[in-house]
């Protein structure tokens, strides 16, 4: 991790910021799924959960050559007057790092119905006293909005960014992000 690629949201009266960095992130994920590229990790430095927000940043992290190559293979087309991209830099001195990952919640009330009703055969009335709505929980952090290339459907990616004691080396899923290996942040 001793280069990063910043990429800066421009302010646009049409658009809101979570919309583009929405685009955009969908575009990286394609362009990280067809490589299968794990060496490559993101950050955002205006990350905020106070106010449930990214920023209007987003750092990649990786390797000179991986940067590079991510720069001419995720398509850019309908975005490039929305962003301002950097150029592959070396990280400054840095003794701060976060891990930057996905956090899901499996609290859906109705689909826990839907599954329970299916595995013990409930009818809709019993399986909601089994699960009341008040079972469902709600996260209360910065996520994107991405489109399944599978399934077609719309799911937030619940985003968590925290600092780390110690730089860990590790791998990066499809998202740029992992649960152990952190990303300098400066």
């Amino acid at each position: 991790m001793n280069h990063y690629l910043e990429i800066r949201i421009l302010p646009d009266p049409e658009f809101m910021p979570s919309i583009i960095m929405n685009v955009f992130y969908n575009k990286l994920h394609s362009a990280l799924v067809q490589t299968g590229r794990s060496d490559i990790g993101l950050s955002f430095p205006d990350y905020s959960l106070n106010e449930k927000q990214l920023g209007v940043r987003l750092r990649l992290h990786g390797p000179r050559d991986g940067l590079t190559w991510l720069l001419s293979n995720v398509s850019l087309t309908g975005l490039r007057d929305h962003l301002r991209i950097g150029n592959v830099q070396e990280v400054p001195g840095v003794t701060r790092y976060v891990t930057v990952k996905r956090v899901q919640c499996k609290s859906n009330a109705e689909r826990m119905r839907r599954r329970l009703m299916k595995r013990k055969g409930l009818t809709a009335e019993e399986a909601l006293t089994y699960i009341p709505d008040s079972a469902q929980i709600h996260l209360n952090l910065p996520y994107v909005t991405l489109k399944s290339e599978s399934t077609g459907q719309s799911f937030r990616l619940f985003i968590s960014q925290k600092n780390a004691k110690d730089q860990v080396a590790g791998i990066f899923n499809a998202y740029a992000l992992s649960n152990q290996a952190t990303v300098p942040i400066f």
